[in-house]
């Protein structure tokens, strides 16, 4: 018979700062999340009552919807992808260059 092979950060055996990063990461992950919800789907629900309103010539719930949403899906993978290098490199997880 072969020997079991030995996973090397099995739950048991994780740091404390492992499972501080790992928290950190859930909780940003969570967050932004919720704001991707938001403007999905909450700017979506009131879009009719915005288009009573012009921005550009344009209803102000499709502008928004069209443009703003767009914008704000490059924000999170922006504020994403910083957040998460520098908890990389805060608990010394970052790759290596």
């Amino acid at each position: 018979m072969t020997e079991p092979v030995e996973i090397p950060l099995a739950p048991s055996r994780l740091t404390r700062r492992h499972r501080a990063y790992w928290r950190w990461t859930q909780v940003l992950t969570a967050v932004l999340l919720t704001l991707w919800f938001a403007v999905t789907f909450v700017s979506g629900f009131y879009a009719s009552d915005l288009n009573a309103h012009t921005f550009l010539g344009f209803p102000l719930g499709f502008y928004l919807l069209a443009q703003g949403s767009l914008i704000a899906y490059v924000a999170i993978i922006g504020i994403y992808v910083l957040a998460m290098n520098w908890l990389d490199r805060h608990y010394g997880v970052g790759e290596r260059r």
